[in-house]
């Protein structure tokens, strides 16, 4: 829905409910990221000839989420510290250059790769391009935020890995909950127990108009542009040793991304399912979850990152914030922070998460698509690198003979 072009007693009613979900600054930003996603300038505003100083980070692809979310979070804990924005739609990367006052904006994702000023990318373009400017920042040894999904096709991963394997850059993915309070509060819980666990997620997702850039073939569809971040968040709750084999289990309607349920078997037994039911109408408040887990003595419940509620025997815990915290700040600090001289590695670069969460994403999306059980037998560990890689090679090199 386009709520630029809502009545005025929508668009109030919808301010007030997202200021008391979000509170009035991130309000504010979200509509002015409505507004943004739409302008369009007769004359486009004139590059800076003074450079500001101090200014190290790119940013491309400038869409809704890198507005509201990434220069939002990188302005309010470090200042003025983004050098460039590049979007092909040159109306975006220019507003966004406006609202935060960088240095310059582009069309042209080389100029930001290439820029020497510039020592980590923060990459939230569309879903098929993330691989490949990841792949170039890193050949050039910057670090990288790489959006989710962070591949579309197993020759993005085995490449991705490729370079990290190779580069001097950092990496930390874009899978936000876990990093949330809530998210860190549910894992801690699950790891003071033992045994076989049980997760059910329920989401109800954005409705999403016929011929939006998601559904677009290679774009990966809502199985990868949506369900990853909960695929990625039971990932992320299984213990390493405990993870594989996994059968992964699908069940949809007539359409393999859009009302669906999938179930994982974990190597421990362990269970986890997920219903994603596309919104049939608008929902106000946005993508609507509700999570349940069991291990052991804990038993757990969260809705909406609003209410968490955990149970070990006789005790009762309850906790609740001031407003919805989805775990984007923290993030996208940890990305930052991942950049500076002496600065720790993310818990999202780890070479074996970033193959196991990426090969449990496509594989779901192929079993989706096929209707058939698949069984990821990996132990997590990206393949013989090189190998690999040469076969992708003889594979391009015979399909163009």
């Amino acid at each position: 829905m386009n709520y630029t072009t809502q009545p005025i007693g929508f668009k109030l009613k919808k301010a007030a409910r997202y200021i008391k979900l979000y509170g009035a600054r991130r309000t504010l930003i979200k509509i002015q990221s409505r507004y943004h996603m739409n302008k369009r300038y007769e004359r486009l505003p004139a590059i800076k000839t003074k450079v500001s100083k101090g200014c190290h980070v790119g940013i491309i692809g400038c869409g809704n989420f890198a507005f509201a979310n990434i220069a939002y979070y990188l302005k309010k804990n470090y200042g003025k510290v983004m050098h460039a924005a590049m979007d092909i739609d040159i109306n975006r990367a220019a507003s966004l250059f406006e609202k935060y006052d960088l240095n310059y904006y582009t069309d042209d994702p080389e100029k930001v790769i290439a820029d020497p000023a510039i020592d980590i990318i923060f990459i939230a373009s569309n879903h098929a391009s993330h691989a490949d400017y990841a792949i170039k920042a890193l050949e050039l040894g910057k670090s990288v935020h790489i959006e989710k999904p962070h591949v579309v096709t197993e020759d993005q991963l085995t490449c991705l890995c490729s370079a990290i394997s190779k580069s001097k850059g950092k990496v930390n993915l874009g899978f936000n909950r876990p990093s949330s309070r809530f998210g860190r509060e549910i894992k801690r819980y699950l790891e003071t127990q033992s045994g076989a666990a049980m997760f059910n997620w329920f989401i109800a997702g954005h409705e999403l108009p016929t011929g939006h850039w998601y559904l677009k073939e290679g774009e990966g569809g809502r199985v990868l542009g949506n369900l990853c971040h909960w695929t990625d968040f039971v990932y992320q709750m299984m213990p390493p040793e405990s993870r594989y084999p996994i059968q992964i289990i699908p069940a949809r309607a007539e359409k393999s991304d859009r009302d669906i349920a999938v179930t994982y078997i974990f190597g421990d037994g362990s269970i986890a399912a997920i219903t994603f039911w596309e919104a049939k109408g608008h929902a106000f408040e946005g993508v609507r979850e509700r999570f349940a887990a069991q291990r052991g003595n804990a038993l757990i419940s969260m809705d909406d990152f609003e209410r968490l509620v955990v149970e070990v025997v006789d005790k009762k815990y309850v906790l609740s914030g001031r407003f919805r915290d989805h775990g984007h700040e923290d993030l996208i600090r940890r990305s930052y922070e991942m950049a500076r001289p002496n600065g720790e590695p993310a818990p999202g670069g780890d070479l074996s998460y970033i193959w196991g969460t990426g090969q449990l994403f496509l594989k779901t999306k192929e079993a989706l698509e096929t209707n058939q059980t698949i069984t990821l037998k990996s132990d997590g560990q990206p393949p013989a690198l090189d190998a690999a890689i040469e076969n992708i090679k003889l594979n391009v090199n015979a399909a163009q003979v």
